[in-house]
């Protein structure tokens, strides 16, 4: 087993143009992605570093009566925490491919540097150097 056995799935409604944005300012690498008849991607896995996300088309399906897109500028009922080594430049890399930065990068109470934003089609993402696989000190 290499990886996470915890993989995130979501829901897009252009999951094409999300296999670029998602490489572009957040660092995510496409690992597979499984086209329909169409040509346009049903299933996409994306990994950055020994984590994975999947995410599908939203469609009105079976799990798309259970699962939905995010809508852009609503609350969500979820979001990712991804740990990042140097933050600062990853943070840079997002302002710059155009990420909305909801909460500025800073330093936390509890040693971590943080920031969240939210992608293009609604999603947050949190992006840390805080590992909780690394034992903390209490």
């Amino acid at each position: 087993m290499t990886g996470s056995r915890i993989i995130p799935g979501m829901r897009y409604r252009d999951p094409q143009k999300m296999i670029g944005w998602l490489g572009e300012a957040f660092g995510f690498n496409l690992h597979a992605s499984y086209d329909g008849p169409d040509g346009a991607p049903v299933h996409v896995q994306m990994t950055l570093g020994d984590g994975m996300i999947m995410f599908g088309p939203a469609l009105d399906d079976d799990y798309g009566q259970l699962v939905k897109p995010a809508v852009l500028g609503q609350p969500v009922n979820q979001s990712a925490y991804v740990v990042v080594e140097d933050i600062d430049a990853h943070d840079a890399k997002a302002k710059e491919a155009g990420a909305e930065i909801l909460r500025e990068l800073a330093d936390t109470e509890y040693g971590s540097r943080e920031y969240l934003a939210r992608d293009p089609e609604g999603h947050l993402w949190s992006f840390g150097t805080f590992d909780p696989w690394v034992p903390q000190e209490h």
